[in-house]
């Protein structure tokens, strides 16, 4: 259980991180901002159309007599709902990361710089990057969609549908955002997206702990903007526990450490 905990602390270090270095902080929100404007339009438009799909999807209610027709699309309405919410905050950290590659790779190398030690680089050209990243986050997405339509599924069992089922939910989709956070450090480091859950399915609590509070802190609009630089930087600093344990219990005083005030460089992939 002291995993949990440790997780919940690679998320609050990471968000002491990028409040110390304020620069870095607004230099990583550039991403989450395009793309929140994108999700935030499409969520409005599901909670317009939920219903109106609901009724659709349910002919064989129309002559229900009251209450069990408002019951049930009631209920339907909102598990398409949390669907939909479910899925965002999932596609939301991919898309994020994708859209902003150049921007949290130069944002996570600065933190492996200012905790010590080695600093590692992909080498990669940006487009090679871009394509891998892509390639990662769909699959990824696809064991996501599969959990969620087993757990939709589930949603319509009696009392379990509505109190563990989202509750799973909230597990399922917090592991995986770890999963995406982490690999923008883990990447670097050469570690392909099989190796990367090897890795996480070994510290299953510690993935937990990390990343469903910060599902449920995506859960309140814009929250997920601001939190995006300190995600990325406690990932980092959560990649370097599950590489070398010993080293990031006691890192080293990092060269960043003394001029964290700097401006920050051009991503390092666009030089590339």
């Amino acid at each position: 259980m002291s995993d949990l905990g440790a997780g919940f602390g690679y998320l609050m270090k990471g968000q002491r991180w990028v409040a110390q270095h304020g620069r870095w902080f607004g230099f990583g929100l550039l991403p989450g901002l395009v793309t929140l404007v994108v999700y935030a339009g499409a969520l409005i438009g599901l909670g317009y159309g939920a219903d109106d799909f609901v009724g659709w999807a349910t002919p064989f209610a129309d002559d229900w007599s009251s209450p069990w027709q408002g019951l049930l699309r009631t209920g339907l309405t909102a598990l398409v709902f949390v669907f939909g919410l479910f899925l965002a905050v999932i596609t939301f950290t991919a898309v994020t990361l994708l859209v902003g590659q150049p921007f949290y790779e130069s944002l996570s190398e600065e933190v492996d710089r200012s905790e010590g030690g080695e600093v590692p680089e992909s080498g990669l050209p940006l487009w090679r990057e871009l394509w891998i990243s892509a390639r990662d986050s769909l699959r990824i997405l696809l064991r996501v969609a599969l959990y969620g339509i087993i757990l939709f599924a589930c949603g319509f069992i009696p009392v379990v549908g509505q109190t563990v089922v989202p509750a799973i939910g909230f597990c399922v989709s917090g592991y995986f955002l770890a999963e995406e956070l982490t690999a923008v450090a883990l990447q670097r480091r050469g570690m392909v997206l099989k190796d990367r859950l090897v890795l996480l399915r070994g510290r299953r609590l510690l993935a937990l702990g990390f990343g469903v509070p910060l599902v449920l802190c995506f859960l309140v609009p814009f929250v997920a903007v601001f939190l995006m630089p300190g995600a990325v930087a406690g990932a980092t600093l959560l990649a370097r526990d599950l590489v070398d344990p010993d080293a990031a219990a006691d890192p080293g005083p990092g060269p960043g450490t003394a001029d964290s005030g700097d401006v920050p460089p051009a991503p390092r992939a666009w030089s590339a």
